[in-house]
C-alpha cells in the first residue's frame, strides 16, 4: 500500500486547515486508514482512523477534527477546525485500526507538518 499526505503548513491559532492522503488504486476497500501526528520530543500518536464501518478520533481532537474518505479518487482527507499550538506536529497518513486508541497495522506513508503559530 502506497500513502502520500499533503496539504501541511503554518496557521495560526484558531484556524482551519485540511490534509490530504492519497493511497493506492483499491487500498480503501481493504484497509482502514488513518492520520497520526509526533510532535518534537515526543512519541507518535494516533490521530483518526476510517474504515468502512466509519470513522474513530482521538480524545485531544474530538469535535475539532474531521476524517473522510473518497473512494472514487482514493483520497482521505482530515479537516482540522480551531487549530492549537498543541496541534504543532509532522502528521502522517497510515493504515490504522482502532479499539481504545487509534494504532498502525503496518503501512505508514510520509510526513506533512503542520505548525500551529501566531
Amino acid at each position: 500500500v502506497q500513502l502520500q499526505a499533503s496539504g501541511g503548513g503554518l496557521v495560526q491559532p484558531g484556524g482551519s486547515l485540511r490534509l490530504s492522503c492519497l493511497v493506492s488504486n483499491f487500498a480503501l476497500d481493504y484497509y482502514a486508514i488513518g492520520w497520526f501526528r509526533q510532535a518534537p520530543g515526543k512519541e507518535r500518536e494516533g490521530v483518526a482512523c476510517i474504515s468502512s464501518s466509519g470513522p474513530f478520533y482521538a480524545d485531544a481532537v474530538k469535535g475539532r477534527f474531521t476524517i473522510s474518505r473518497y473512494k472514487r479518487s482514493n483520497t482521505v482527507y482530515l479537516q482540522m477546525n480551531s487549530l492549537k499550538p498543541e496541534d504543532t506536529a509532522v502528521y502522517y497518513c497510515a493504515t490504522c485500526g482502532y479499539a481504545e486508541k487509534v494504532y498502525n497495522t503496518g503501512y505508514w506513508g510520509r510526513g506533512t507538518l503542520v505548525t500551529v503559530s501566531s
